[in-house]
């Protein structure tokens, strides 16, 4: 038969309250007696039903975390922090990837709430606006990841994505390029890249008026040698350096480029966003705009056991500083 939590406190000589606080890991209980129930427990095998402990402490012990494209090293690397950060505090993880589809978000969103997750973690606006506003009202616990809704008072963590799209752009002036060009992605976060690039461009008084050195497109890494190739293959205003949204599109470009028969750095500087592992593996390494991942990922799970505990706490809204990490994918405009 399968053993019980009143087998549990029978053997170990202590009350099923006690027993509760130890697996729960709440209360105040000497090293000795939660050591005691802790080895008891191992030896009888047994387990709690998750569906018991969430009846009696509303908790499940379980997080939801949803992103766009689980393909994208940011949000894999992202995953994977979170997960530490909830195992450290005994929770799991379920993560679900949505294929930036609302019909799709909407289906995970019905699965988790299924499940009684504890909390949710939504990344880069994954999802309706009016979902959102929906899981607030009904006081789910949330957090919005690298992105937010600036008309929606959530939680939310960011980077300071324009700073980091003027950080770009301004570095790739100082080694004299004047004619650059800019892919990004439909992320609400690359938008505000694009507005850095193109604000930093305005203040050094370099004009960007050819159409053919922006394009928006979905982060793969062929969308990113598409966009070069159509870039580089202008006869005139070709493109000396190329600022791209993310690792992936930047990744992508290069591989156009040596492609195309051109030298990275001497021919064609390239500068990616989020400095994913992908930045030091790839060759030559690129030079990237870092968001601090693990930070960030830490002030997510923060904001979230805040609003567990407390759902109607107070929300917060966090912005990180970007970092560019120059590496060798980057050099001074060919003369």
């Amino acid at each position: 038969m399968k053993p019980t939590i009143y087998d549990v406190a029978r053997e170990a000589g202590v009350s099923i309250a006690t027993v509760s606080k130890v697996l729960n890991k709440s209360g105040r209980i000497s090293d000795k007696t939660r050591e005691k129930v802790n080895r008891i427990m191992e030896e009888l095998n047994y387990r709690p039903s998750l569906v018991a402990s969430a009846l009696t402490s509303r908790r499940t012990g379980t997080i939801g975390l949803m992103i766009p494209d689980i393909a994208n090293p940011f949000f894999a690397e992202a995953a994977r922090s979170i997960e530490d950060y909830a195992q450290e505090q005994g929770s799991d993880l379920i993560v679900c990837s949505t294929d930036r589809s609302d019909e799709k978000a909407d289906r995970y969103i019905s699965l988790l709430l299924r499940k009684r997750v504890d909390g949710l973690i939504i990344a880069s606006h994954t999802g309706s606006t009016d979902m959102i506003r929906h899981l607030l009202a009904d006081q789910v616990p949330l957090v919005l990841f690298s992105a937010d809704i600036r008309i929606i008072e959530s939680n939310s963590v960011t980077v300071d994505d324009y700073k980091g799209g003027y950080q770009a752009t301004e570095y790739l002036l100082s080694l004299g390029h004047r004619r650059l060009g800019i892919i990004s992605d439909n992320l609400p976060g690359s938008k505000l890249r694009a507005e850095g690039f193109l604000d930093a461009l305005k203040a050094a008084g370099v004009p960007f008026d050819n159409p053919a050195n922006i394009i928006h497109t979905s982060a793969t890494l062929e969308n990113g040698r598409k966009a070069a190739a159509a870039m580089l293959s202008q006869a005139e205003d070709r493109p000396t350096a190329i600022f791209a949204c993310n690792d992936l599109l930047a990744i992508g470009v290069m591989k156009e480029a040596r492609s195309a028969g051109l030298s990275i750095p001497l021919d064609l500087s390239v500068v990616g966003f989020d400095n994913t592992m992908l930045a030091e593996i790839c060759h030559p390494t690129l030079t990237s705009i870092a968001q601090p991942l693990r930070e960030m990922t830490e002030q997510a799970m923060i904001l979230l056991n805040e609003s567990i505990v407390n759902p109607s706490s107070p929300k917060r809204k966090i912005m990180l500083m970007p970092e560019l990490i120059v590496r060798h994918s980057t050099g001074p405009a060919p003369l």
